[in-house]
């Protein structure tokens, strides 16, 4: 005989397995909660809420004074919990995420910009107070273009160039600088590092592959299954691409010049003596949010 608790748990199981058809905002919120809390996924009625703006455009503001207001069609909404109780990240279901003072399109050809990456901005400008003092800047890796761009947007004269192995990366980076107003000071190529750039910048900036390859299986879903392998995966020790990047900035660095790298856990030692072998000098590293050592700065 079925007892009470049993029946009671098969009917929450079975409400919570299938959407609602329509409904109001508070319970699509508390039906995409339980279905993203029960995937694993953190602050789950804070996404549910992020995931609802995105379907229909209700802010989080307007939800939480009109938890009573009818939803007619939860199509769009079930589609992107279901999504993102399968790990596919946030950004990737709105297409877009802010980075600095700045609104980007992103894609599976990219990393999404990151709030710690923030930091290379941070150590930028404590390095470069005055904002008329930086005329040329190279994004080594450019992804979406968001290092670059940050930058073009605090030193108003300088111009950049932006350079990424995936040709989709270098399209996208590209859109980003047209809808943000950047487009006439940078230009981006497609192309190995620093291959074939002859040029010196005053600032060069880079957020390489730094994962070593035997950590990416280990990465949260969100990371390991929908961000580009090639943009993680910094070979055995994570420093592959340092190698390369690092004593190459003695000659893309103009006189005075300065380079900023974003490094991974554990690499505060050993990045910023590659940079002491290659005759650099190391300025400063620089601590994210969250008290981890995350740009290092390197000047001639």
């Amino acid at each position: 005989m079925m007892t009470p608790f049993l029946l009671l748990a098969m009917i929450s199981e079975s409400f919570i397995a299938r959407p609602p058809s329509s409904g109001t905002v508070a319970g699509f919120i508390a039906w995409g909660t339980g279905e993203l809390a029960a995937s694993g996924i953190e602050g789950a009625r804070r996404e549910a809420r992020l995931l609802l703006e995105i379907a229909y455009g209700m802010t989080t503001g307007w939800q939480l004074g009109h938890g009573d207001a009818a939803i007619e069609d939860a199509g769009a909404f079930s589609e992107l919990v279901a999504r993102r109780a399968r790990g596919e990240p946030v950004a990737h279901l709105a297409g877009r995420t802010g980075f600095w003072t700045l609104d980007l399109a992103v894609s599976v050809d990219t990393l999404i910009p990151r709030a710690d990456s923030e930091t290379l901005i941070e150590a930028l400008l404590a390095q470069r107070p005055d904002r008329g003092s930086v005329r040329s800047v190279l994004d080594l890796g450019t992804g979406t273009g968001c290092l670059l761009l940050a930058a073009l947007s605090e030193y108003t004269l300088a111009t950049g160039l932006g350079v990424d192995r995936v040709p989709q990366a270098v399209a996208l980076a590209a859109a980003n600088a047209r809808a943000n107003g950047l487009s006439d000071r940078c230009s981006f190529v497609a192309g190995r590092w620093d291959n074939a750039i002859s040029a010196r910048f005053d600032v060069v900036l880079s957020n390489p592959p730094y994962i070593p390859s035997g950590d990416i299986p280990g990465l949260m879903r969100d990371v390991a299954d929908y961000e580009p392998v090639s943009a993680l995966d910094g070979g055995a020790d994570g420093l592959d691409d340092y190698r390369i990047l690092v004593p190459a900035l003695r000659r893309l660095l103009a006189p005075g010049g300065v380079g900023i790298f974003e490094i991974g856990i554990g690499q505060d030692e050993t990045v910023p003596a590659l940079g002491r072998a290659a005759g650099l000098r190391v300025e400063d590293v620089r601590c994210d949010a969250g008290g981890h050592p995350r740009a290092v700065v390197f000047v001639m």
